[in-house]
């Protein structure tokens, strides 16, 4: 997919605006700068980095209500998907925090959301932290297990857990929750048709 088809996706699919786009520009921009240092995504993903980073953590727009709540993502390295979400935000009053804990990636985040004048918290671990906001998202962190173990043990309230997600999705659910039962739904992914997003409602 060419970016031209990308940003026309972002602009009439997702209802990402002009301006959306522009700070999307020098975000990507600054990532392929950072990346000749720092390696922060695979060098062979540099040239489709519009499809296969940026729209591929913004189709999470559709299942998250901005006008309230809040939002943690786990491991969010060069900011995919938390930051791209938090670019597209504009309540004041919907709170986004990123856990990243590599000071380098957190240093990135931090100039990165200045330049933006994106209003971010950034955190270091996450077992380090008590996670109390309604969502909670996720993409390429660690294994669903894990992922499911912070829903669990960490997070301190009831939220809705959204994970971005191979092909075994399924195969790793069944492994996930094979003592405990929760209700989850499967989305298939915009950018893979192999891929999916797990959409998972926690209650405390």
């Amino acid at each position: 997919m060419h970016d031209n088809e990308v940003i026309n996706i972002l602009l009439n699919q997702l209802s990402f605006s002009p301006k959306n786009i522009s700070d999307l520009k020098i975000f990507k921009n600054e990532l392929l700068k950072a990346n000749t240092r720092h390696n922060f995504i695979s060098k062979n993903t540099e040239t489709v980095i519009w499809h296969r980073h940026i729209l591929d953590s913004a189709q999470l727009v559709k299942f998250i209500d901005f006008s309230k709540g809040s939002l943690s993502d786990l491991g969010s390295g060069a900011g995919f998907p938390g930051l791209i979400l938090a670019l597209f935000n504009k309540n004041k009053n919907f709170h986004v925090k990123l856990y990243e804990k590599s000071p380098v990636k957190r240093a990135f985040l931090r100039d990165i959301s200045d330049r933006l004048s994106l209003q971010i918290e950034i955190c270091g671990n996450i077992y380090n932290e008590s996670i109390d906001t309604d969502y909670i998202v996720s993409r390429a962190f660690k294994k669903l297990e894990s992922i499911i173990q912070v829903s669990r043990e960490i997070a301190k309230k009831s939220h809705k857990l959204i994970i971005l997600k191979g092909q075994n999705a399924q195969e790793d659910l069944k492994k996930a929750f094979n003592k405990e039962k929760y209700d989850y739904k499967l989305e298939n992914s915009i950018t893979n048709e192999k891929s999916k997003i797990i959409l998972v409602d926690f209650k405390k």
